[in-house]
């Protein structure tokens, strides 16, 4: 079982923090006073008091900058092809939908809502210790629509436009989609591009979203394990909003673009 990073970096700041704590208020002075009488000049802290100093205040900083401002995420499938490739290392804006408590994923202040077109970072229903990234398609009472193909929320066929057969030229260490088309979708304010591989069956359904869940989707459409298969997104399992691509390697493959790095996400 993979420990939980967030718990196990909460756990290292508290026990860090303490020794430090507890080594001012009750221990160093009795080391200073034991010095001056053994006319020691400078003595030594222990090791675990020296290590505790130095690395409390790295990971404080480290806790509160991943829990209330930007976490980096690794893209491990193609599931979002063509806006998010295997190995494209992400920064998830963390405070988009507002401030949670670390590990109790609890939210304390309200700053913004999830919106149609998002590309969203969250817990996955099925095993909440494993963390997807999907576009947000359906907001809570949204009636979705998946048939041939082509997408319907509330009864309206969201508007696309064709952009010829995807090639694998465009991207570094792809495996050629031979049978993709990429099509550009409207999707609220967001436009981007989307695959559809005309050879695969399609997974056509119908979806009323009910209050406090989300209902997401890959735009590698043909390739995507999302909502079409195990069904909503609980409000408390949103971890932020994918905004920015800050490096792109492929350990499988050996290779990475470093033209990707700087590249936002829409």
């Amino acid at each position: 079982m993979i420990p939980d990073f967030a718990l196990l970096l909460v756990i290292l700041t508290l026990f860090s923090g303490l020794v430090w704590l507890a080594d001012n208020m009750f221990f160093r002075r009795r080391r200073m006073d034991k010095a001056v009488r053994q006319k020691v000049l400078k003595p030594r802290d222990p090791v675990l008091v020296e290590y505790s100093r130095s690395l409390f205040p790295v990971l404080l900083i480290v806790l509160l900058f991943r829990s209330f401002l930007f976490e980096p995420f690794k893209i491990p499938s193609g599931s979002m092809i063509p806006t998010l490739l295997v190995g494209d290392f992400i920064l998830v804006n963390k405070y988009a939908y507002g401030l949670k408590l670390p590990v109790l994923n609890t939210r304390f202040i309200s700053v913004g809502e999830p919106k149609r077109g998002d590309v969203v970072v969250f817990r996955y229903p099925v095993n909440p210790s494993v963390n997807f990234i999907k576009r947000l398609v359906g907001l809570p009472g949204d009636t979705i629509t998946y048939r041939d193909k082509q997408l319907f929320i509330n009864g309206e066929l969201v508007a696309t436009k064709d952009q010829g057969i995807y090639s694998s030229a465009e991207v570094k260490c792809s495996t050629p989609e031979s049978d993709a088309h990429r099509s550009q979708e409207q999707l609220g304010d967001v436009q981007h591009d989307t695959l559809i591989h005309l050879g695969s069956p399609g997974r056509d359904g119908q979806w009323e979203v009910p209050p406090g869940h989300y209902f997401m989707m890959g735009d590698n459409r043909d390739r995507s394990n999302d909502s079409r298969e195990w069904g909503f997104v609980p409000e408390e399992n949103l971890m932020g909003r994918a905004v920015g691509i800050w490096m792109n390697f492929d350990l499988n493959q050996g290779c990475g673009d470093f033209s990707r790095i700087g590249d936002g996400i829409r």
